[in-house]
This record gives structure tokens, C-alpha cells and sequence, in this order.
């Protein structure tokens, strides 16, 4: 397993720093304390700790320190012989500690004069999924000359910037260097979410270091067609479902607002029917002012909406993205097929070049001797998690439409697993820990 230094997202310690110093030297006494301990004063001793960190004021550094210590307790198999459950009440105590005593957030959506000046700088660059910026649930960050911006949120001590930077590549490097610095002064740790192999020279040269979160499925719309014998599955499902009188239609944006009512009461039914709660930051939400700002795809039965997924795309007319996906539940077994592969041949047709069907989360990650531990417990859960999330289902039904798997990473400051960042961004993503819980 991992040594000691390799299992948080702990900084590295920095000469001159007393804070940092001071919880290194804490977690170096708590290891030798530790064999001393037996299970119940190791509790209780850990109880201590929390308390004690808390009332400090919770430092960053002291609440990463304290994660750092419960991880290595939990995981690693050195000459460290602690009680689980003194490691699980120091992890769990990182976790309360980031919670009760984080930064206050700003809640306040971008002012109107920033999102006019992002809606700008989107139509001039090639990723149709910065268009999620216009959900209004991220703060925006621009570079000095303002022709690139960062999107992020802030949960607990982390800023989590999402995707690559927005704008020209030339403008990337000082904009990442400021979101940093600026997350700094905050008191709090950049993070960059959903970040392509584009950008990771630009984090390693910052001193960030990158994990494998999944892979991105891209369609090369030039190539795709529904002719040859490896399509014929894809064109049953899409044949079958024409016959049994599915409908497709693209609205467009000016169109859309007529039929926000039903599109409303199809999303809806879909939460209701998968006991879940909207979620948010790196996916879509309904909003109607954020649905009816581009074309919506629409799948009828007899004239009524069964399944929509509202569609973003580049002012270049290069890349499109299938963003927001609701359907009524058992309406029929091909109906999103028909809406994937009708929305390729639309978009195809109108001159784009590929269209992004999102991440399949966990896949992908190399299992080698030498692959990072965040790899294996990765991949442990892509193969055992369906209980939590339909891992390779998601993977399998976009394996269908034959798309260029593209590699998507989380960049972290610190030395080893995120453990605080994750938490974090599946809060942000979740809408909180009821949200999480629900599903």
C-alpha cells in the first residue's frame, strides 16, 4: 500500500511556514502516541484532537494534517498498529472540521455585466460544455486582458474551478496562476475539475498534480452514419422505435418557451421516479431560463413529449454537447437511442464536427503494478459500485455510438489521494448532503 505521505491532499510544506510546520510536527507526535493507544482512549483521544482543532479556528493545514493521519491509519499497512475506529474518527473529524468551520460562501449568482461578458467569450471558443456557466450557480473569475475566464464554486475550503480554463490557450497560464493565488488568499485550496490533457502541462508547472476521474465520450459526427454491418444493433433500436411511432424533433431556442411547461412536467416525473433531487455545478438543472437559452431535442409519442435533452454548442459551429437528459419512466425501451442518434444526424447536418455525450465517471483507470493507489480504489468502486451509481451501464450505452474516449482529470495541490477535494465536489454536485443521500 501507500506510505504515509501519499494518501491526502496535504500541501507540501513550505520553508517559513509555522502553521504548516506546526501541523507537520503534530501529526509526527500523533504517530509515535499511537501505539500506546488502546482502542477506547484512541477514541477518545481522537475526540480530543477534533475538539482541539476546532477550536482553533480550523487552519487548513491543521484540517488537511488531520485527514492525512486518519488516512494513513485507515489504509496503510506500516509499523502504525491503530484501532479503525481511531482512524475513522480522525478522518471523520477532517470531514466536521471542514464543514462547521469553512469559509462563509457567496451564494450570489455572477452579476449581470460578468455573464454578458462570459456568454461573450463562449461563442469564441471550441468547448460547448463551458455553456453550463449560464446555470448562474458558479463564480466567474477573468483574466487581466478579460478575454478568458474560470468558472468555480467554493464548498467548504475548496475552490473548484470547473473545466479548462474558457478563452484563448495563451491567456491560460496567468489565469490559473491567479485563481490559485486567489484561493490562497482566501484560506482556502484550488481545484481544477473535469480538466482535459490540454491543461495538465500548464497544472505540473504550477506544482498541481492531476488524477484520473473518467473518460469523456466525443462522437466525430463527420464519420457517423447509420450504415455497415457494425451499426446494425443502432439501427434496429432506431427502426424499431420509428415503428412504434416515437417522433423526433429539434426545438429551437426561440421555440422553446411554448413548451416549458411540459418539458417541466417531463423532469418532474423523471426526479420523482428516480427518488432524486436536482443536481447541479458540473451538470445541468431545469431552470427555464437556462433550457430555453438553446435548442431542446424532443422525443413524442401521439404528440406528447415523452424524453427531451437540451443541446449547447460553440458559436464556431465546431463542437455540441448533450447536457440536461429527463424521459418519462417505462415509455418505451429505444426511446434514447432515437434521441442520441437523431440529434447526431441534426447537428451533423447543420455543420458541426463532434458532439461531447459526457463523462462515464471511474473508467478507464490503468490497474497496473504501478499505477497510482487513487487508480485501484478507483477502479474498485467502477466495478462494484452499482449499488450507488450504474458505473458501466453508462459506459456500455454510449459505447453504442462509437465515440473517442477521452481521458478527463481532477488537479489538486498537495501529495496524494483528494480525499477533502472529492468530498467537497459531490457536495457541490449533489446540492448538499440530502441531496447526496437522496441519491
Amino acid at each position: 500500500m501507500a506510505d504515509f505521505a501519499q494518501l491526502d491532499d496535504t500541501p507540501e510544506p513550505v520553508s517559513g511556514s509555522p502553521a504548516k510546520h506546526s501541523a507537520q510536527t503534530a501529526v509526527s507526535m500523533g504517530k509515535v502516541l499511537i501505539d500506546r493507544l488502546t482502542p477506547d482512549t484512541g477514541i477518545l483521544l481522537a475526540f480530543g484532537l477534533v475538539l482541539f482543532v476546532i477550536s482553533l479556528g480550523v487552519n487548513l493545514f491543521l484540517e488537511e494534517n488531520l485527514a492525512r493521519l486518519g488516512w494513513s491509519l485507515l489504509l496503510s499497512n506500516s509499523d502504525i498498529h491503530a484501532p479503525t475506529g481511531l482512524a475513522l474518527t480522525l478522518l471523520i473529524g477532517a470531514l466536521a472540521t471542514n464543514r462547521l468551520r469553512r469559509p462563509r460562501r457567496c451564494r450570489k449568482p455572477p452579476a449581470s455585466d460578468e455573464m454578458n461578458r462570459a456568454i461573450e467569450i463562449l461563442a469564441t471558443q471550441p468547448n460547448a460544455s463551458a455553456g453550463l456557466v449560464r446555470l448562474g450557480d458558479k463564480k466567474i473569475l477573468f483574466s487581466d486582458c478579460g478575454d478568458a475566464f474560470i468558472m468555480y464554486a467554493q464548498q467548504g475550503r475548496s475552490w473548484v474551478a470547473l473545466f479548462d480554463p474558457v478563452g484563448p490557450r495563451e491567456a491560460w497560464s496567468g489565469l490559473t496562476l491567479k485563481f490559485m493565488e486567489e484561493a490562497r488568499k482566501a484560506g482556502c485550496r484550488a481545484v481544477f475539475y473535469q480538466v482535459s490533457p490540454d491543461f495538465l502541462p500548464l497544472t505540473v508547472d504550477a506544482g498541481l498534480k492531476p488524477y484520473k476521474l473518467g473518460e469523456q465520450a466525443v462522437v466525430d459526427l463527420t464519420k457517423f452514419d447509420l450504415k455497415g454491418g457494425t451499426r446494425i444493433r443502432l439501427r434496429r433500436a432506431v427502426n424499431r422505435a420509428v415503428r412504434d411511432g416515437l417522433e423526433f424533433s429539434m426545438i429551437e431556442a426561440e421555440d422553446v418557451p411554448a413548451v416549458l411547461d411540459e418539458l417541466l412536467s417531463v423532469s418532474r416525473t423523471w426526479l420523482i421516479a428516480q427518488n432524486a433531487t436536482e443536481k447541479g455545478f458540473s451538470l445541468g438543472t431545469f431552470q427555464p431560463r437556462y433550457v430555453a437559452a438553446g435548442p431542446v431535442a424532443v422525443i413524442r409519442v401521439e404528440g406528447r413529449i415523452i424524453a427531451f435533452a437540451n443541446v449547447l454548442s460553440t458559436g464556431s459551429a465546431g463542437d455540441a454537447c448533450i447536457d440536461l437528459m429527463r424521459h418519462l419512466p417505462n415509455a418505451h425501451q429505444g426511446m434514447m437511442v432515437l434521441l442520441f442518434v437523431r440529434i447526431m444526424e441534426h447537428m451533423k447536418a447543420a455543420g458541426f464536427r463532434t458532439l461531447n455525450l459526457g463523462m462515464a465517471p471511474l473508467a478507464g483507470l490503468s490497474t497496473h503494478n504501478k499505477a497510482p493507489l487513487w487508480n485501484h480504489v478507483g477502479d474498485r468502486i467502477y466495478q462494484n459500485g452499482e449499488r450507488f451509481y450504474n458505473f458501466r451501464g453508462v459506459r456500455l450505452f454510449k459505447d453504442k455510438f462509437d465515440p473517442e474516449w477521452q481521458p478527463r482529470y481532477l488537479v489538486v495541490s498537495g501529495r496524494g489521494m483528494p480525499v477533502i477535494s472529492m468530498f467537497d465536489i459531490t457536495m457541490l454536485i449533489g446540492g448538499g448532503l440530502k441531496g447526496i443521500l437522496r441519491r
